[in-house]
């Protein structure tokens, strides 16, 4: 694979209260003719996370024609599960309605962060995004007792199958968290069945942390895109590549992913979070920059797939 990169698309920069500031973990969605909405996570002055997108004329250089004005989710109330911001996760059909799954954070005193998984439905005759509940549909649980993350979501034989990040363990540091991808299963997309499995996990010298899988199903192949990070020479997300034959049993080619970061510039120190997805009969990736998404995201095409 060797991956093209062909522009830097987009970094909130105080265009409301709200989009203060960064452009992580974006999203791809399909509108019509040449012009597509990408959703993101932004944040707020208090650097609390709100959902938002653009909108990107990809027969015109990629020029972003329409920005949000209203976030698409924004932060639960005080002591809900996310308080402290709502992260951009995945979409899924499920029947005739459209879901979009996020992330819910809540800061902690005894460890940094807390995740779950919420769920939004899209409201058709208002064209905005619900929130189906006021707690998260994936909590912790006995077998995810510490924190969860973004899902990656695919519908198969009449069943939903879910590869999502689980946290093994928290330590007085970072570098102590251990998080790796397991895998859970449903047939309504609301309840889910966790195998408690670790699909991918951790293989580098002193790496602790992998991020926000993203599967796509190609000629019978499970392909997955990720970021994972280390504490070694290279402690910033790089993104990595797995495959499988079956969705549970995975090798990773990290060395084939065919992209890193730039020498100079938005992503010159940190790639991470990547979307790829299809348009056109070619193959795009969105990906964030430096700083989790402070520099915002860009978008690179997959220049020859079988390289």
């Amino acid at each position: 694979m060797t991956w093209k990169k062909l522009k830097h698309l987009f970094v909130a920069d105080k265009q409301y209260e709200w989009m203060y500031s960064h452009g992580s973990n974006p999203v791809f969605s399909n509108l019509e003719g040449s012009i597509n909405r990408i959703y993101f996570t932004c944040r707020d002055a208090l650097s609390r996370s709100h959902i938002a997108y653009i909108d990107v004329d990809f027969d015109d250089d990629f020029k972003v024609v329409n920005i949000a004005k209203e976030p698409v989710l924004k932060p639960g109330k005080l002591g809900m599960f996310d308080d402290s911001g709502v992260v951009m996760g995945c979409f899924q059909n499920v029947g005739k309605r459209k879901f979009l799954y996020y992330l819910g954070w809540n800061l902690k005193v005894t460890v940094p962060w807390l995740n779950t998984i919420g769920l939004a439905i899209l409201d058709p005759e208002t064209d905005t995004w619900v929130k189906a509940s006021n707690a998260p549909i994936m909590d912790r649980s006995h077998e995810d007792p510490f924190s969860i993350s973004y899902p990656s979501i695919l519908f198969e034989n009449n069943v939903y199958r879910m590869w999502y990040g689980s946290n093994l363990s928290w330590g007085e540091k970072q570098e102590d968290m251990k998080h790796v991808f397991k895998y859970a299963e449903s047939t309504d997309g609301i309840h889910w069945e966790r195998t408690n499995k670790i699909v991918v996990g951790l293989e580098h010298k002193n790496e602790y942390a992998l991020s926000k899988p993203w599967v796509i199903k190609d000629g019978g192949i499970y392909k997955m895109w990720y970021s994972f990070r280390a504490n070694n020479n290279i402690s910033t997300y790089r993104i990595g590549y797995a495959e499988s034959s079956d969705g549970i049993n995975w090798q990773r080619l990290d060395k084939t992913v065919g992209i890193d970061v730039s020498k100079s510039g938005w992503d010159s120190q940190m790639i991470s979070y990547p979307c790829v997805f299809d348009y056109n009969n070619k193959r795009y990736m969105l990906y964030n920059g430096n700083d989790y998404g402070k520099t915002g995201f860009g978008i690179a095409v997959l220049e020859n797939p079988n390289g």
